[in-house]
């Protein structure tokens, strides 16, 4: 049998993440951040109703809910026992085995920086009615978002308790003025009355059924990423399971409330030709009626702020990725670096704002349209590839404890799990089926298929990575999806056995 690896071990001070500056409502701030719930609101809503012509939005987003809520049940279950910023990555290695736990890991950087780097694009779009309003003008898109790049950026080397706080100012900001709106529309009802049409069944199994299901899960992205705090929070295991609980019923009860209340404010008979003919500006043409034009401009800001405040969660979350990755030396061990100041993931983050600076470039240079090539292609491939994660990772947590001594229940570690897995994996043949009419292009357009190909593409790229990681660098394979405790876990002599330490160890 070969020797023992004696590879030189990371060391704990500067390759672990900052312990116990995160409480629940802290965590959920990043969580909300990240679904952006007024940007949901306002755009992915109409634009559900324009497109699809379906009225049961309302009920797509209790539906996608109750799914979330069943892969939930496995996930914080195996959060429990497992404490690791890479979060997807490191469950999938811990259920499938480690090489496709590296697949998961590139899967999930190209997904998280495309949802983040996409946001500059909506940003400089977003700001064009603020400006003018309080100035007259506007600049080009670009150097909104060069200013908004500059914040992320530096937030993004702080503190995560500061950007938590950031957010948290944002986010209640955000929700309030969502509420107020809500408020104006169910007391201005179309026709005097207010009606409950929409939220009949019959208004949601209809053709295009599909595709209002994957717009939905669309707006919960972000949910997910509680565990990605897991390092930081307090009580990782009374944290992340009730962020992640809470942050799934919060969504799902505003978006469908918001979605509801827009019926009721135009008429459900006249809901999907007003979407059409308003698109994001429908909400704000309705406030406007009710409240006056101060509540326009509040809410136009707001809707500036809460594109800003995902780009602020989705950075942080991906810069953990990488420095989980580095840590590790799936990456390069300089991703694995912290900041001996504020415990932040130093490297990871500013590669991510490198390649922040380079998109926002490269689209300025070329001419390209921000907000449809950039934001919407982008947003749309970033969260289809989130929607595969959560589908191998409820998978993998039905793996994991089949082979794991564990006192859970057989619902929380197989029933809840497969259904979720059944129910995500129907999505996924949906939204494949589906892709042009989500990207808004031809059916015959290459991006069709080009943008859902590039992630087998990454997870076979990455499962081949993990192959060759584990007969020429041993002792790198395994550490995989050992999080922290690769820094200081005795290795076994096969990378392969289980390493003699509390937690289970991948295969």
């Amino acid at each position: 049998m070969p020797p023992a690896p004696t590879a030189e071990r990371p060391s704990n001070a500067s390759e672990a993440l900052a312990r116990g500056r995160l409480g629940v409502p802290s965590v959920i701030f990043f969580v909300l951040s990240a679904a952006a719930p007024l940007t949901v609101v306002a755009g992915l809503i109409t634009t559900g109703y324009a497109v699809t012509g379906v009225t049961g939005i309302p009920l797509a987003f209790l539906a996608v809910a109750v799914v979330l809520t069943l892969f939930a049940v496995g996930y914080v279950a195996m959060a429990r026992r497992l404490t690791n910023a890479g979060a997807f990555y490191a469950y999938i290695a811990r259920g499938l085995g480690r090489p496709g736990g590296v697949g998961a890991a590139w899967v999930a950087l190209i997904a998280y920086n495309a949802l983040q780097v996409g946001l500059y694009g909506a940003i400089g779009a977003a700001a064009e009615p603020v400006l003018d309003r309080l100035f007259g003008g506007s600049p080009a898109w670009w150097v909104v978002a060069l200013v908004a790049w500059a914040l992320v950026a530096v937030l993004g080397v702080l503190r995560v308790d500061v950007n938590a706080l950031v957010l948290a100012v944002l986010l209640l900001a955000e929700i309030t003025v969502i509420l107020v709106f809500d408020l104006g529309q169910v007391t201005h009802p179309a026709g005097g009355s207010v009606s409950f049409a929409n939220l009949s069944p019959g208004n949601l199994l209809v053709p295009g059924f599909g595709a209002v299901l994957v717009l939905a899960t669309t707006g919960f992205t972000g949910f997910e990423s509680a565990v990605v705090f897991s390092e930081e929070s307090k009580d990782p295991r009374r944290t992340v399971p009730m962020a992640t609980y809470l942050s799934v019923a919060i969504i799902a009860g505003l978006y469908a409330f918001s979605a509801w209340t827009m019926t009721v404010a135009t008429g459900p008979d006249r809901i999907i030709e007003e979407s059409q003919e308003q698109s994001t500006g429908l909400i704000f043409s309705l406030a406007g009626a009710h409240f006056g034009n101060t509540a326009v401009a509040i809410g136009e800001a707001l809707f500036l702020t809460s594109l800003l405040a995902a780009m602020i969660s989705f950075h942080n979350t991906t810069a953990r990725y990488a420095f989980a990755l580095g840590r590790e030396r799936v990456l390069p061990a300089l991703f694995g670096r912290t900041s001996p100041l504020t415990g932040a993931p130093r490297v990871a983050s500013l590669a991510q704002s490198a390649l922040g600076l380079v998109v926002i470039a490269l689209y300025a240079v070329a001419g390209w349209d921000p907000l449809v090539q950039l934001f919407f292609w982008c947003g749309t491939g970033g969260g289809f590839g989130v929607l595969l994660l959560i589908t191998a990772t409820a998978v993998a947590v039905i793996a994991f404890f089949a082979r794991t001594r564990t006192e859970e229940t057989l619902w929380r570690r197989a029933i809840a799990p497969a259904l979720a897995a059944i129910a995500l994996i129907a999505v996924i043949v949906v939204a494949v089926d589906n892709f042009a009419v989500l990207l808004g292009v031809a059916p015959d357009s290459p991006l069709r298929w080009v943008i859902p190909t590039v992630y087998p593409v990454a997870a076979l790229l990455g499962l081949l990575w993990g192959l060759v990681l584990r007969r020429s660098r041993p002792d790198v394979y395994a550490r995989i999806g050992l999080g922290a405790q690769s820094a200081v876990v005795d290795l076994p002599q096969d990378p392969d056995e289980v390493a003699p330490v509390g937690a289970e160890v991948p295969r």
